[in-house]
């Protein structure tokens, strides 16, 4: 387990001390991508504000709801295709023969 040491991070100008049990890279790896998503709504030469933080923080809350979507969707689908694959296995080897079954399993699509 990882020394919870305090840590400063500089984020939308500000110096916080934060105090976890993730690697101090893995802190300021993340503070860097909040920091860069401020400076993308805060226009250069404007002081950075509550709203601004509070704006960048759910558009990276937005960004983690939508990769969470696409992997959920990956997961069915895969499952999906990994239960008729095995169906289809179960069936050739009851049957002896795969050759009989007239609808094939599709690939798998491009992610």
């Amino acid at each position: 387990m990882q020394a919870r040491t305090p840590v400063s991070l500089n984020v939308g100008g500000q110096q916080y001390r934060v105090v976890a049990s993730v690697p101090e890279e893995t802190l300021r790896r993340l503070a860097s991508v909040v920091d860069d998503r401020i400076r993308a709504i805060v226009p250069k030469g404007k002081a950075v504000t509550p709203n601004a933080i509070l704006l960048a923080a759910i558009a990276l809350a937005n960004e983690v709801e939508e990769e969470r979507g696409k992997r959920e969707a990956v997961e069915a689908r895969s499952r999906d295709l990994l239960r008729r694959l095995l169906t289809r296995i179960d069936e050739a080897l009851e049957t002896g023969d795969a050759d009989d079954d007239p609808s094939p399993v599709p690939p798998p699509a491009a992610f």
